[in-house]
């Protein structure tokens, strides 16, 4: 069954939000949450300033929809999907990397703000914990997946190789090469790879 087209004014209301969310993301990006006004938001989106509050829910509200917007990728079911029907450990790996690889490439300038902002606000401190969540659940069925294939050490549990994926692939292995060691993104996700193939197998 096909939806019903879009009303003008419907197409409108996606327009503004979507401009909204934009400009919240660079602003954030650019300078950073706190130092980011409602009224910079809304020159940049081009509307009033009562529109960011009614549409996007204000700073904080903005920055949850923005850490959704990463957390909530579809790639991620996507990724967990096509991988189901994967049976060689190192075939799972580098899949995984690689999309890990593309969401630090799409989102990274999210995650850099959510990280950052945390520690100094509830709300942003919230956002973490469930992005973070839905992160780590997604890296759960990923070593859940490799137990099954055979690619881990006979004596280490899926938690453990969780914490083991976590420490490669969640938000410090890219983050440290690529941003702060100055390595590609393609040299990090080759080494991230070999590495977590070794740890994975290794006892512990």
């Amino acid at each position: 069954m096909t939806e019903p087209p879009k009303t003008r004014r419907a197409e409108y209301a996606e327009a503004t939000r979507s401009a909204i969310v934009a400009a919240a993301r660079e602003l954030y990006a650019r300078q950073g949450y706190f130092a980011t006004t409602v009224e910079e938001i809304a020159k940049q989106a081009r509307v009033a300033p009562a529109t960011v509050y009614a549409v996007g829910g204000g700073k904080q509200g903005l920055l949850r929809t923005l850490a959704d917007l990463w957390s909530q990728a579809p790639i991620v079911a996507e990724t967990l999907e096509r991988q189901s029907r994967m049976t060689d450990p190192e075939e799972i790996l580098r899949y995984t990397a690689g999309v890990v690889r593309s969401m630090r490439q799409d989102y990274g300038d999210i995650m850099r703000v959510v990280l950052a902002t945390a520690p100094h606000n509830p709300a942003a401190d919230e956002a973490l914990r469930l992005g973070t969540d839905r992160y780590r659940d997604a890296v759960a069925t990923v070593a859940a997946h490799l137990s099954q294939a055979g690619g881990l050490h006979p004596d280490m549990t899926v938690q453990q190789a969780t914490d083991i994926l976590w420490f490669f692939f969640g938000y410090a292995g890219f983050s440290t090469l690529v941003e702060d060691n100055g390595w590609t993104f393609e040299r990090a996700e080759y080494w991230l790879v070999r590495q977590a193939l070794i740890a994975l197998r290794t006892a512990l």
